[in-house]
């Protein structure tokens, strides 16, 4: 049975259009796609973010265009990431060649998690 594949897309003000969002999640082949409009990544409460979490099945695949779409702190973005690892939802960022379905996409996560990490810690 083939999974769902789920979009999240944000602009932070409401003059900023998510069309370009919009045109590549439908392009890769996202069936549903989940908005928030005039939102900052820093803030949780993100209604459309929180209704696609919950709906996100394991198989299903959730693909933002930009990885700061979906959040702005790496220790948030590290802790959703791995929720839907455990979940056995697989993640893309378009811009960012991050797949979980790949190995190639595993290490660029593995790497910008691992060196964000440590900027983190320098800082």
């Amino acid at each position: 049975m083939e999974r769902t594949k789920y979009g999240y897309a944000r602009v932070s003000t409401g003059d900023q259009n998510p069309a370009l969002q919009l045109a590549a999640l439908k392009k890769d082949g996202c069936k549903i796609i989940f908005k928030d409009a005039g939102l900052s990544g820093a803030t949780i409460n993100r209604p459309a973010l929180r209704r696609c979490l919950k709906k996100l099945e394991h198989g299903d695949t959730l693909t933002v265009w930009k990885l700061d779409r979906l959040g702005r702190s790496l220790r948030d973005l590290i802790t959703m990431l791995d929720d839907l690892k455990q979940r056995g939802v697989k993640f893309r960022s378009l811009t960012e060649a991050i797949d979980t379905e790949t190995a190639t996409g595993r290490a660029m996560w593995h790497d910008r998690r691992t060196r964000g990490t440590r900027k983190e810690l320098y800082q």
